[in-house]
């Protein structure tokens, strides 16, 4: 055998070990548990999960009980936390708890988030969102679902994840401007230990908006990438454990840290979302996104524009790449 020969075949099996230990997390999902998920939160009954309309509380609600499901923590006995924008529509954020079961995670938080609502329906005319953002939204539920697979086989961290189904981010992004609110009035405790969850105890956030779709590729053309912002506001012991994972990991994603190499599309799309909030407080923060389409706002974005087997992909990625946070 050759010296390279040697080395691809050690690589492989290293490898194949990295990927067995997370057997339990990657097993507990799949294309069609993600599909379903996406299916559900586009169905006619959840009419485009407008905040503050039925559609969008059967949407929490759903979210609530899967995160009951797979046996997340509640905050002051709830996963659903009410609020009201600034024009008076009541919206529900859905927080779940999964504690990283060690003494040293005792005063630090991991928050993953993505929001929920959508346009809702127009003139009669439900606007679905599977890739804006039941994707994301289907994506934090299975990471939930990893994660909580992995501590039912023994597994601690040295941080305490806190999963957060945001709505009101069509009105300015209102329900993370609500999230933040708690933590500064000291009304977000943890379940565990009871104590307030302080600003200074919040180590990240990684934020998921639109992630579904292939349909906007980086340069190359290849259907399997994924844009991660705010790489840069990590330390740089940790800027490159995403192209780590990726790699020890074998899912070999084509990863960009910038909006199409585009510097004013990067900075703005990196302050659109529910991460903004955490960035305007200090937290370092990140999104994963696989860009806007052309289906963005309309009818078309439907549940079977999205590429599944892409989409799972990208989600044993940023499985990973958490797991390395923690």
């Amino acid at each position: 055998m050759t010296i390279i020969a040697m080395l691809l075949a050690f690589s492989s099996s290293a490898q194949s070990i990295w990927v067995s230990s997370h057997l339990p997390a990657r097993n507990k999902i799949s294309e069609s548990t993600i599909r379903h998920k996406v299916e559900f939160l586009t169905d006619d009954m959840c009419e485009g999960r407008s905040t503050g309309t039925r559609g969008a509380i059967e949407a929490a609600t759903w979210i609530g009980r899967n995160f009951e499901k797979i046996k997340l923590l509640k905050s002051k006995g709830s996963y659903h936390h009410r609020f009201k924008t600034s024009k008076g529509v009541c919206g529900t954020n859905v927080i779940g708890f999964l504690p990283g079961g060690s003494k040293t995670s005792r005063n630090k938080y991991v928050i993953v988030g993505a929001h929920f609502d959508h346009l809702g329906k127009i003139n009669g005319t439900i606007y679905p969102g599977a890739d804006a953002n039941a994707s994301g939204t289907a994506a934090l539920m299975s990471l939930a679902e990893m994660f909580s697979a992995m501590r039912s086989c023994g597994k601690v961290w040295e941080s305490n994840i806190i999963f957060v189904a945001f709505d009101g981010n069509g009105h300015d992004l209102a329900g993370s401007e609500a999230f933040w609110k708690m933590i500064e009035k000291g009304q977000l405790t943890d379940p565990v230990t009871g104590g307030k969850i302080r600003k200074s105890m919040i180590t990240l956030m990684a934020n998921i908006d639109q992630i579904g779709c292939t349909l906007s590729p980086l340069r190359s053309g290849r259907e399997d990438y994924l844009i991660m912002l705010g790489n840069h506001s990590l330390s740089s012991s940790r800027q490159e454990k995403i192209s780590t994972c990726n790699r020890l990991y074998n899912l070999n994603l084509e990863i960009a840290h910038s909006y199409y190499g585009s510097e004013n599309f990067t900075n703005m799309f990196y302050r659109l979302s529910d991460q903004r909030v955490f960035i305007d407080h200090g937290i370092p923060a990140v999104m994963f996104t696989s860009g806007i389409t052309m289906n963005n706002n309309k009818t078309r974005d439907k549940a079977a524009s999205l590429n599944y087997p892409i989409l799972k992909k990208r989600i044993y990625l940023i499985y990973h790449w958490l797991e390395k946070m923690l």
